[in-house]
């Protein structure tokens, strides 16, 4: 919902009703994971995805009637012999799709949304997507829960006091996914079979994105900057090098700082501002440079990935400094350099390209081999739970 929320949030200030269609879960090949949404408005404008193409047009409508009729409903889409070109879902998979009416009288608490994302403040989303048409737990209620606060109710202060512990454990790590409950609170997850009154709570999670520190001021590290934020990092360029990192060099990154490398990371890390998400681009080739800073990366256990550029008889001889420095076999093996995948890249674009996709395939598993010569599902559906090694949030 995240990317979505800029260009409906005039329309909701406006007073307008607009059709909105969560993606809540997903099974097998999915093309987009929890928390993708599309919006429809009065007049037919379209904003967002929830399957890169497969099945827009059936959810176009959904979202529209919804938007007519003010009621929500919870939509299901496979793939069959009969059905599957009916809707377009040709991609193997299944999803769930929750399609409601927003506007201020159904949605009061979105402002408040609106203005945590815009100052970085982590807030989550529980909405009901499967329960009764009235009372505790009615269908489309909403409970919005901050760290330490929450505002909406879902119909009763015991289901609203046990989904907002819950989904405060959620939204700690990032976390977007389906839970489900009786009507007294009661945590229903696990159960071998559904009870009578069960309801399904989709939490959406939006926290801070995560983080790329680029370290070095080079060209290439313009690239990789770029190729950063378009995958949605909070990007940061570092280098000791006044000269060398200003911002007119590096118009893609959120943030360039003069600083020893090393000394920025430890920093950045003493004051809690790296995660377990935080991807660590070296750049730098220089070994005064490079040495103390993987020596203070490799050591960090929160770091998702630590690529660090240059050839093959560079990193021997950084590997021998860092032994050297005092560095563990160990720790070394979390360092993938020379970063990259095997791309035959030559140009800085062509190098991001390369770093960019082994740190994907590291976030999610990926082999790195050709789809071709792969078997299984092409989208896994691992939704719930915003990032594997970096959890999701919601859209």
């Amino acid at each position: 919902m995240r990317d979505v929320l800029g260009e409906v949030y005039p329309w909701y200030r406006a007073g307008e009703v607009f059709g909105l269609a969560t993606v809540v879960s997903t099974f097998r090949s999915a093309p987009r994971r929890p928390g993708a949404a599309m919006a429809v408005s009065a007049s037919g404008t379209v904003v967002g995805s929830v399957s890169g193409g497969c099945v827009e047009g059936a959810v176009y409508e959904e979202a529209d009637t919804a938007r007519i009729s003010g009621r929500p409903v919870l939509r299901s889409y496979g793939v069959s012999d009969d059905d599957a070109f009916e809707v377009g879902l040709t991609c193997g998979g299944t999803i769930q799709i929750f399609v409601e009416p927003v506007s201020s009288r159904t949605f009061p608490e979105l402002p408040d949304v609106v203005k945590s994302l815009g100052a970085g403040e982590p807030v989550a989303v529980a909405t009901v997507v499967t329960g009764p048409d009235a009372g505790p737990g009615a269908l489309g209620s909403r409970l919005v829960v901050w760290p330490d606060r929450a505002r909406g109710t879902l119909g009763s202060a015991a289901l609203d006091r046990a989904v907002g512990l819950d989904v405060r454990g959620m939204l700690e790590h990032g976390t977007t996914g389906l839970r489900h409950y009786d009507t007294a609170g009661r945590c229903l997850d696990g159960e071998e079979s559904a009870e009578p009154g069960e309801l399904t709570v989709f939490v959406g999670s939006f926290v801070a994105p995560p983080r790329m520190l680029v370290f070095g001021a080079i060209d290439f590290a313009a690239a990789v900057a770029e190729l950063g934020s378009f995958l949605g990092y909070r990007v940061t360029v570092c280098d000791a090098r006044a000269v060398f990192a200003t911002a007119s060099r590096f118009p893609h990154a959120d943030e360039v700082v003069v600083r020893w490398p090393h000394e920025y990371l430890a920093e950045e890390a003493a004051e809690g501002r790296i995660d377990g998400r935080t991807v660590v681009a070296v750049l730098t080739h220089d070994h005064k440079f490079d040495v103390p800073l993987l020596t203070t990366a490799l050591r960090l256990p929160e770091l998702a990935y630590i690529g660090a550029l240059g050839s093959r008889r560079t990193h021997r001889e950084r590997l021998a400094r860092l032994r050297e420095a005092g560095v563990e076999e160990r720790e070394l093996a979390r360092m993938s350099a020379p970063a990259g995948l095997d791309l035959g890249a030559r140009t800085p674009q062509e190098t991001a390209v390369s770093v960019a996709a082994e740190i994907i395939a590291a976030r999610w598993g990926g082999t790195g081999r050709p789809l071709t010569r792969t078997d299984g599902p092409i989208h896994t559906a691992a939704g719930a739970g915003d990032q594997p090694s970096a959890p999701a949030e919601a859209g």
